[in-house]
Order: structure tokens, then C-alpha cells, then sequence
């Protein structure tokens, strides 16, 4: 197999500074500072016309920095749930899902800039980016791994709303579907439910619009993780996974 060409010392140094742009970024939003093309490059010592070859507007600097933070966050998770074994993605999905909500509490700002970065009607190629989320593949390859062993419920299409049907036939979600054959997509639905189940109770965390006695038990996370159990197929493995999910909600 013939060697694979190295990077151009051009192309090195490239790719530096799109690194160097996400820190700088994920710093400044860790300081509570204002994040902007003008205060990246005055941290890296640059001017902004030389910033913006690299990133031509502010919108691209924060689809940038969110699809990075995304991927390394998700790496940390992954590296997490790898304390289980391979055979046990219901194990490895809980830890991931409190690591998740971890991070969305501690660095709300890097949370924020990740998920709530809105998405116009008709902007077909930021919705495309999107497809792409690290985390979205991540948690759906366990669903579908979860599948694989457990069998997880799902709707027949006929069952869906017409536009569900539309959405689950040709998703525009992160996730890996050419495997799913075109009558079973209803298993689509349950993982866009599934993430709107967690993403929605995390976002009231970490914004704070939730009852603080309640973030700090973390009592309507686990309620939510817990109820979704059946929803998944485990109601077999619910007394060890919730006992699995109280371990990992204890480390705090």
C-alpha cells in the first residue's frame, strides 16, 4: 500500500493556527469575555484582515469553534464510557450521557456555543455541517449498537406523522442511517426523541432555568435517563443501569 503524502509545511502551519483559533476561542469563553474575530486575533497577536484568512466572518467562527469543541468533548466522553466493555453500549451510553451533562454545567459557554448556534431556514450548507456533529454520531452509534443487542422499539411508518415520515426517510440529523433499511427508519424517530429527551433537560441545567435544588441532586436528569430505559429496550438491564448512572452521578 502506497505511503499517504505529508502535509506541506504550509499546510502545517495551517492547520496550527485553525487549532490555535479554537483555544484561543474555548479560553475566552471560559473568561467570560466577549467572543469576536477582533479578540481572537488580538489574543493570537494578529490583525483581523490576517484572521480572516482563515475565517472569513463571525458565523464561520463559530461554526468552527462549536464543531471542534463538539469533537474533543466527545472524545473525552468516549475515552469515559471505554472504562466498560464494547459489548455493553447501554453501560457505556448512561456514563456518556452524565459525562454530557458534566460538561454542559461545568463550561455552559462552550456548551451554549455548540448547541444553541442557531441555523437558519434555507441555509442548506451550516444544516449540512450539522450532519456532521462528533457527538451526534456518537450517541446514535450506541443506540444503534443498544439495537443490535436489545432490540429497541420503533414505530412502523405508517404509524408516523407525514412530515416525520419525510424526516426519518431522508434525516438530517448526525447520524449513520444508509444501514437502516427504509421500512425500519421508524427507529430514527425514537433517536430523535431520545436526544431531545436529554438535550432538553441538560439545556434547563445549564442555563439555570431549572429549580437549583433540583440541578444540584440532579434529580430531573436522572428521572429522565431512568423513564427512557423501557423506551430503549432495557428494561431488563433498568436496576443496573440506574445503579450505574447513581455511581457516575456521585463523582460529581
Amino acid at each position: 500500500m502506497p505511503a499517504l503524502p505529508q502535509p506541506t509545511r504550509r499546510e502545517r502551519q495551517r492547520a496550527a493556527t485553525y487549532d490555535e483559533i479554537v483555544e484561543v476561542s474555548a479560553a475566552l469563553l471560559a473568561e467570560g469575555a466577549e467572543l469576536s474575530l477582533r479578540a481572537v486575533a488580538t489574543r493570537m497577536g494578529m490583525t483581523a484582515p490576517a484572521l480572516y484568512r482563515y475565517v472569513a466572518s463571525y458565523q464561520e467562527l463559530i461554526d468552527l469553534v462549536a464543531f471542534e469543541l463538539d469533537k474533543q468533548q466527545t472524545a473525552l466522553w468516549a475515552a469515559e464510557a471505554e472504562r466498560l466493555p464494547a459489548d455493553d453500549p447501554a453501560g457505556r451510553l448512561t456514563i456518556a450521557c452524565v459525562q454530557f451533562r458534566r460538561w454542559a454545567l461545568a463550561k455552559p459557554r462552550e456548551f451554549q456555543l455548540v448547541f444553541a448556534n442557531p441555523i437558519t431556514e434555507g441555509d442548506t450548507a451550516r444544516r449540512e455541517l450539522l450532519t456532521l456533529a462528533t457527538s451526534g454520531h456518537y450517541f446514535t452509534d450506541l443506540l444503534w449498537q443498544i439495537h443490535e443487542r436489545y432490540r429497541i422499539p420503533y414505530p412502523a411508518l405508517d404509524e408516523l406523522d407525514p412530515q416525520v415520515r419525510d424526516a426519518v426517510a431522508e434525516p438530517l440529523i448526525p447520524a449513520k442511517a444508509e444501514h437502516i433499511p427504509a421500512e425500519d427508519r421508524g427507529l430514527l424517530w425514537i433517536y430523535m426523541r431520545a436526544w431531545s429527551a436529554l438535550y432538553g433537560v441538560v439545556v434547563l441545567e445549564s442555563t439555570g432555568h431549572c429549580d437549583p435544588r433540583v440541578i444540584a441532586a440532579g434529580a430531573l436528569f436522572r428521572s429522565t435517563l431512568v423513564e427512557w430505559l423501557p423506551r430503549l429496550g432495557l428494561g431488563a438491564e433498568q436496576e443496573r443501569l440506574t445503579a450505574l448512572l447513581d455511581a457516575e452521578l456521585a463523582r460529581g
